[in-house]
Formats: structure tokens, sequence, C-alpha cells
């Protein structure tokens, strides 16, 4: 009985070190105890939730979405006042104002500036760098990736179409065969779909640094998301989180993933609605075009915020089907390096 203990000690320590060798470049690339980054969400990815997930080893990333440089200067200042480990900032690149959002990170001295929503210039990233910070880009294609890479980008992250909010047409099975056996130059995050330490250390042992996560953060304790909002969470299954649907292709939607409600349904009849009014000359294309595209404005706050989460917009990844309970971050990050562990010493104890 002794020995079979002190063996399933060695296993175990044995599995520590290996997490800690696979994560090595990720957790030294972010200044981070995990390998583990945040997803940016708008409304979610605040000073509460970035500095508490840094604060617990894993690395917050604030989501400036549409704020103007005045209000991101504020909130970096105000999350740099709760923690003093790393984050980062979240930048569109559609953003109009996104050169003086670079400057405000430069300014700042931001750790790490990440580029989302469209490939940076060479001039972004440069600008990005200026006082030493480290730039994270989004590849949604091998062929990016290495563009990226050639602008500067320190670091990658593939996500799947599995996540949570706008999304790409490839799952991220099928992206890290594609780049991770070819990207090894740069740390390369997976994302999409991931709430399990199991999964991430199968990504790791494909090559990858680490992770980024959204949905599991989302509905954590700490985040100022309505307690509506998480309780959705808990409540729904994969299956619940689907992208938004185009009923036309003369009238693009942009695929995002969110929780199915009265607002998706209603959604469709709008763009049924829209279609017939063009189609009877009551709309030209492009007037029925902004009207399909305004359906959505404030539709995230209302539900994040206001707790709406019948008309609003509740994003989430596919992953929302695990989770079971609101937690605080701490939990979160040591439940997924515990699930990690543990898969390690299981396959060392089956030889």
């Amino acid at each position: 009985m002794l020995e079979r203990i002190a063996e399933h000690q060695a296993h175990t320590a044995h599995a520590e070190a290996t997490l800690q060798a696979l994560t090595k470049r990720g957790r030294e690339f972010l200044g981070t105890e995990h390998a583990i980054l945040a997803g940016a969400m708008s409304w979610v990815s605040e000073r509460h939730l970035v500095s508490a997930i840094s604060n617990a080893g894993g690395f917050g990333v604030i989501a400036c979405g549409a704020m103007p440089p005045e209000l991101l200067e504020k909130e970096v200042a105000a999350t740099k006042a709760l923690t003093d480990k790393p984050f980062g900032v979240n930048l569109i690149t559609m953003h109009p104002a996104l050169e003086e959002l670079i400057q405000v990170c430069v300014r700042a001295r931001v750790g790490h500036v990440v580029f989302a929503g469209g490939i940076p210039s060479q001039a972004n990233i440069r600008a990005a760098k200026e006082n030493g910070a480290k730039v994270i880009a989004f590849a949604p294609a091998l062929v990016l990736a290495k563009r990226l890479i050639k602008s500067g980008a320190d670091a990658l992250v593939i996500e799947g179409s599995e996540a949570g909010g706008h999304i790409g047409p490839v799952s991220l099975t099928v992206l890290s065969q594609e780049i991770l056996p070819y990207v090894t130059d740069v740390p390369v995050f997976v994302a999409g779909g991931l709430g399990r330490g199991e999964a991430v250390l199968g990504y790791l042992e494909m090559g990858a640094s680490g992770a980024q996560l959204g949905t599991l953060f989302a509905a954590s304790t700490e985040s100022i998301a309505h307690e509506n909002f998480k309780k959705s969470f808990v409540r729904a299954n994969a299956r619940d989180a689907i992208p938004s649907v185009q009923i036309d292709e003369r009238f693009p939607v942009i695929p995002v993933r969110g929780l199915v409600n009265e607002g998706t349904k209603r959604f469709m009849r709008h763009q049924a609605e829209v279609l017939k009014k063009f189609q009877d000359g009551e709309l030209d294309k492009t007037a029925a075009q902004l009207e399909i595209e305004h359906f959505w404005a404030g539709a995230l706050r209302r539900a994040v915020i206001d707790g709406d989460v019948e008309s609003g917009s509740v994003m989430a990844g596919q992953s929302v089907g695990m989770v079971t309970a609101i937690m605080p971050v701490a939990d979160i990050l040591a439940a997924l390096r515990s699930q990690a562990i543990s898969a390690l010493t299981a396959r060392a104890e089956r030889g």
C-alpha cells in the first residue's frame, strides 16, 4: 500500500514537472504563474475581472472595444491600481482612433498589446512596441500567421469557431493542425471551446505555449456581469451557443456566437422584414444593410450589465456547457491545472 502511494506521488510530481515544462514558454512570455490568458470580452473584461485574473496567476486582458482613448487611459490606470501583475490591452484594428489608443498603451507602459478584429499593419505593431511592449495578434490561417510574425508580432492566438462572440469559420481542431506544427518561432496560444485542463494539455503537447479562455471567466465570481447573465451560462448546454444566422447573401451578417434567446429569434424575423422592404423598394441596399446591423446595437450591454438575457446578446462559447457553477477565477485556474496534472498522472500509471 505504501509503495503504491509513493509511486502515485512520484507520478504526480513528474506530471507537475511535465506541465511546467510544457507551459514554460507561455508563462515566461506572459510573465505569469499559469500560461492562461483571458479573452477580451466587451463590458466584461474590465478592471475588476482583469486584475482578479492577473492576481490569481493568469493574464487578464482589458477589452478596449469601442472605448475612446481617454476612457481606455482611465481603465488602464484603474487596473494598475488593483494589480501589480502583468496584464494586457486588446485593441480592435477597425477602431477609428486606433493610433491614439496605441499611444495610450505606450504612454501607460502596458506590457502586452493584443490586436484583434483584423490584421494590424506593420506600422501599428511597431508603434505598440515603442516602449518595449510585446504584441499578440490573432492568426486565422497559416499564411496570415507567417505574415504577422514577419511584421513583428511577438506571439499569436489561434481562435477556433467554437469561441464566443465574433468568430471565424474554422474550428480550433483544424486550425491547430494547420498552424502549430509550422509556427515555432513565436509562442502560439490556442482558443475556442476550451473548458477543461485535459483539452489544454492536448494542445500544449501539439506545440501550443498556452491557452486563451473567455467563457469560464465571464461567469466567474469576480465578473461584473449581471447575475442573470452568469446564471444563463450555468443553465446552458454547448448546443445552446450558436452563431447568428444570415438569411440572404446580399446582406451579410457578421457571425457572432451566443446563447439562443428571444433576441436571436427576433433577429431572424427582423432580417426577413428588412428584406421584404428592400424587395418592395422601400429601402435601398445601404439602408437595408444598416437596419440589419443596427438590430443588435446595445444588445450586449443589455445582457451583461442590465441582465436582459431574453432580448440582449448573450455571447458565449460552446464551452458554456462546462460552466456548472459561478466560481472565483483562482478556483477556475486551479481546476484547469489540476485536471491537466491528473491526466498526465493517470497516463503514467497506465504505463
